[in-house]
This record gives structure tokens, sequence and C-alpha cells, in this order.
């Protein structure tokens, strides 16, 4: 276990057994999602723990999860880091990860609100691995309410956009 892993395992999630190795002298994390190795930075690292979380404790189908899913934003290519879609493949839930050392500010809202323009999704979650927000927005009225807590998929699913 590198240096790294170890000062990032201290996250406000469950822990779980990561698959980790080392190319070239650089650290890499297995992602479930993308089926692949992928860089480990304190954002995939997050990613992660985060993505085992709503699988193994809030029942989401991994099927339905993606990781790195490109939009186009007024003709410029963003990636939204996690898209949630529904049983029939509508988007549902964007997530935004930040590094446990970046704060989560307005100007984190403010992207993944931005992402929202092209997918109009009802649910949006942001997270540092330490902090986790997560937002029901009401489209009817043009209002918004955060969670307690991240809602298991049933319940989310039952929103539609």
């Amino acid at each position: 276990m590198s240096a790294f892993h170890f000062k990032m395992s201290a996250l406000n999630l469950p822990s779980f057994e990561t698959k980790t190795r080392k190319q070239n002298g650089k650290d890499y994390i297995f992602d479930r999602l993308r089926k692949q190795y992928v860089r480990l930075t304190p954002e995939e690292y997050v990613r992660q723990h985060f993505v085992n979380y709503l699988i193994e404790y809030k029942s989401f189908p991994e099927s339905l999860l993606a990781n790195e899913m490109g939009i186009s934003l007024a003709n410029v290519k963003k990636r939204c880091d996690t898209i949630v879609y529904d049983r029939y493949l509508k988007p549902l839930v964007i997530i935004e990860y930040k590094s446990p050392t970046v704060a989560i500010t307005q100007q984190t809202f403010d992207q993944i609100s931005r992402y929202n323009i092209v997918l109009q999704v009802p649910w949006l979650i942001v997270s540092n691995g330490l902090q986790h927000f997560c937002c029901l927005i009401n489209y009817a009225d043009n209002t918004y309410r955060f969670e307690k807590e991240i809602p298991d998929y049933a319940f989310i699913s039952t929103y539609i956009s």
C-alpha cells in the first residue's frame, strides 16, 4: 500500500477492499463501473468509495451507474463524475466529487448545476468523501431541498425529471 493510499483511507464512507496497482511509478485503482484501472487521485479515491457506498449500502443497481460521462455544454465537452440512470436509462442523478482536501463551496454547486442544464435531473449529489450533500430539485415550482442523507435508490427512482 502506498503512502498516498494510506493518507486517503479516512473518509466519511464505509471502507472496502480496493484493488490498486502501481504502473510506471504511478498508483492506479480499479473502477468497477468502467471495469479498468484508472489513475489514483484523491478525487478518484472518493469516487470509488462513494460508488461502492451507493451500490452496497443504498441499493443502487451497478448497471445503472456510469463514471466520467461526457456531455456537451454550449459546444464545450464536459464530463460528469457519475451519472445514475433510472430503469429506462434516463439520467436521474448527477454526482460531483472533490478531493477530501477541497471544501465544497458554492462554486461546486455552480459546476454541477451547469451540467444539469443539459441533463435536467431531479437529484444532485456532491461529495468530497467527508461531507455529502444531496439535493432534490422541484422543477414545477423552481425550488430545491437538501436531504439529511443520501436516500436509497428505490426512493430516488420514484422521482422523474
